[in-house]
Parts: structure tokens; sequence; C-alpha cells
């Protein structure tokens, strides 16, 4: 379960941009070594006092040594870190990009001849398709894991920049599981995050609902299939996962619908969305639904797809709190049953904004005409739709809360 908030609607891509070396260097872009050093020596001086610390907590010696022995700072993990997929792609190429033949191939292949999805379906009550859906976006299937030394990464994260207090949090959490013996140090591998296994849990969720499903004393998420997939399957049942229902369906809205009620924090039953016109696109929204609480969701606003999600949509959340990514799980795991995916065209003429500056310049743009929004921190946030929304009604345009280029530009003018 990797750590992120992502939005609604910024979901747009910088990663191969970001990671890359860039082609040509300025001299202010070179780093000078004395800066290099300098750098280096204060992140050793911190991991003294962090070893101190540790122990404090419970970590013994031995462990300290050898989780922090030749250790050096990662200047590539700040650098990741700023261009998280999620940021930094339109949510209509993320979803394009993970549902392809190949994946939907792999996954029902799978599906019917590795029996450890059945078998922890029955066991958790949490549905095998969605199972395999994480499996594949997080690693592959379990062919990518990550090649990182968790240990360095998260000491890197901990040590400066915006994300100070995780990464000490989760450094202190992969001590404990070096502690425990779960894993070896040359084993504990994941992404620039911290993210583990395959299906990539970050330290903190592995310590509280790994399991050792294959039974062999070992909670390996690394390289069992039953443990990673059983721990998976763990996590979303206490995320209070419902095993009569499905995470939700793409619907249609009725021409008079009031954008306004398309939100995450507004919750329905389904036959009350039913009365006010919604209904399903390429199949019916089936009945035993009727008293289920839902919400409507439109991640690239009135005129992109609409979705009607419910409560297993949320627990899809709490494992990876990105519309992006929980959508992207569902609709993999329904195109594993034959679903076939978007019906609705999405408006890629009106893509979201790309980057965190965007995002900064249209909350300073509202702030400025008088929409209360809080601070301008470049996250889309609920304040922030709710100041878009009340843009866009004093400007008698639909209230979808959908932060667009198209209206970035109409702030400007």
């Amino acid at each position: 379960m990797r750590s992120r908030v992502i939005t609604t609607s910024l979901v747009v891509i910088m990663l191969s941009c970001a990671s890359a070396a860039p082609a040509c260097f300025s001299a202010d872009m070179t780093p000078s070594v004395s800066n290099e050093s300098t750098s280096e020596a204060n992140f050793q001086q911190w991991l003294a006092t962090f070893r101190s610390n540790a122990t404090t907590k419970g970590i013994d010696t031995a462990t300290l040594d050898l989780a922090f022995q030749n250790i050096t700072l990662d200047p590539t993990v700040h650098q990741l870190d700023m261009a998280q997929p999620e940021f930094t792609t339109a949510i209509w190429d993320y979803l394009s990009e993970r549902l392809t033949p190949k994946n939907i191939q792999q996954g029902q292949e799978l599906l019917q001849k590795e029996p450890v999805l059945n078998e922890v379906e029955r066991h958790y009550g949490v549905d095998a398709k969605i199972i395999a859906a994480i499996w594949c976006i997080e690693s592959g299937y379990g062919k990518d894991i990550g090649s990182r030394d968790v240990i360095r990464s998260l000491a890197t994260l901990a040590y400066k920049g915006r994300r100070m207090d995780y990464g000490a949090t989760q450094l202190m959490a992969a001590l404990h599981i070096l502690q425990n013996k779960d894993i070896a140090r040359a084993q504990l591998i994941g992404s620039w995050a911290g993210a583990m296994g395959q299906t990539q849990f970050i330290p903190t969720t592995y310590l509280d609902y790994a399991v050792d499903f294959n039974h062999d004393n070992r909670r390996d998420v690394w390289s069992s299939r039953a443990d990673a997939l059983a721990s998976t399957a763990s996590y979303l049942k206490r995320s209070a996962w419902n095993s009569r229902i499905s995470w939700g369906q793409e619907v249609q809205l009725p021409e008079n619908f009031d954008y306004a009620q398309a939100d995450m924090s507004i919750k329905k039953p389904v036959a009350e969305w039913q009365r006010l016109g919604v209904m399903g696109t390429t199949h019916a929204i089936p009945g035993e639904l009727a008293q289920e609480q839902a919400s409507v969701l439109l991640p690239a606003g009135y005129r992109g797809p609409a979705f009607m999600v419910l409560s297993n949509f949320r627990s899809i959340l709490r494992y990876n709190n990105s519309t992006a990514y929980a959508l992207t799980i569902g609709l993999l795991a329904d195109s594993y049953a034959g679903g076939t995916g978007v019906s609705h065209p999405w408006p890629t003429d009106n893509p979201p904004l790309g980057s965190i500056a965007q995002v900064t310049d249209l909350q300073k743009l509202l702030t400025a005409k008088g929409y209360s929004l809080g601070a301008a921190d470049g996250v889309i946030g609920a304040m922030t739709r709710a100041a878009i929304r009340a843009y866009q009604k004093d400007q008698h345009l639909p209230p979808d809360g959908y932060a667009s280029t198209v209206l970035l530009e109409s702030l400007r003018r």
C-alpha cells in the first residue's frame, strides 16, 4: 500500500522526466562536491541522532548496526517524490496505460491457474478479481517489487523534505521488521517511498496487516504469493470490505442533474440516486443494491464519464488514496470477467491541471476573487473543490468542481 493523497481530477504524469538525467546541465544545475559532502555529513549526523532515538523505541544495537551499515543519502528519492504518477497524468491516460489487453489476459489466466487467489477469497471474503487487480497494478503480478534499499530510501525521506514525519515513522517500522526477522537485510527492498513486496505495503501497514498465509512462520510479502495476496485481502477486509457488493459502476446522469451532488463527501442510498434519474450505462444497477450507500463521482468533470461508487470503492481508497488508482482497480477487476471498460468518452480537450504550480496558481486566483479555500498549497482538497464550485455557480457553469486547464484560463481572464 503506497502512501499518497491524490485528488479526484489532478492525476497528471512527469515521473519519466523527473527521474531521468537532463539532456544538458547549466552551471547552476551541476552539484558541487563540497555541497554533496556537506549534505552527506549532515545526513550522517542526523542518522546518529535517529539511532539514539530508535534505541528508546526498543530497537537493539545489532539491528541498528545491520540496518545502517554503509548507508548513505539517496538524492534521487526527493526527485521521485515530487513527480508521482498519479500527480502527473490525465486520468484517461493513467487508465489506458494500465487497462491493457496484456494485463487483462494475464489476470484472467492467473485467476484460472493460481489456486491461492480463490483460497484467499474464501478465507477473507474479498473478491479474487480485486486482489488480482491490485497485484497487477502494484507489481505487474509480482514481477516488479522494486529494487531500492528500503532503509536507505526511508532514511532519506526522514532526513529532510516534505515527508520527514512519514519517513521517520516508516523507517522505525522497517527497523522493527528487521528485528522481528521477517526478512533478511539484503531482501528488504522496495520502492523509493518504502513500499514493499508484491502488493507494495509500507512498513507500518506490513506490521499491522501482513499475514503468514502459507504457515512457514514468516510474513513474506516479497517472494510468497500466498502471503502477499492474503495480506492484501486482510487489509481490505479490515477496511470494511463488503463481500455482498461490487465497487460500483459507470452510470448515466440525467440532464437536470445537480453536479454539486457529485462528490465523495455526499452519500445517498442507491435507490435515492435512481429516483434522481441516475441509471446504469452498460448494465442496469442491481436491485439488491437499493439500500446501499453510494456516491456519484465525476473524475473529469461533467463532460466526462460518471460513476456510482459503493463502500468497497472507499475500501480501495484506504489501500491507496487515489481516485485514479481505485477506478483502475475496479475497472480492471471487471475486465477479468468480460467488462468492456468506460463507455462515455473522456474530455481530452480539457485536461486536468498538470502540476502543483498550476494548482497553486488556481488557488491564488480563486482567493483573489474572494473564494475562501485556505492555504494555496497546490493540493486539491475539499475546500478547493468547494471554492471551484462556488466560482462555477457564479459564472453560470455546471458546478462539477473540476480543476481543469479551461477553468484556470477562465480565472486568468
